[in-house]
């Protein structure tokens, strides 16, 4: 997967989209092989970015502009 918004890095686009799937942070990790702490410390860049106050308030401005895949 690409970034498609210019805010989010690659790795942030594609732990958002895993969010929106309803992946956990755990079940992230183990997919891209990775710990849990790290997709964690991207969720809260993801939020930050967007001005998200969660992972679900994010998947929705992320829906809203049309980026999820």
């Amino acid at each position: 997967m690409e970034a498609r918004n210019k805010k989010l890095s690659p790795m942030e686009d594609i732990i958002l989209n895993y969010s929106a799937q309803g992946y956990s942070s755990k079940e992230i990790a183990l997919e891209l092989g990775g710990s849990k702490r790290t997709v964690e410390t991207h969720k809260t860049r993801i939020l930050l970015k967007l001005g998200a106050t969660n992972i679900t308030n994010a998947v929705g401005i992320y829906a809203k502009q049309g980026l999820l895949q």
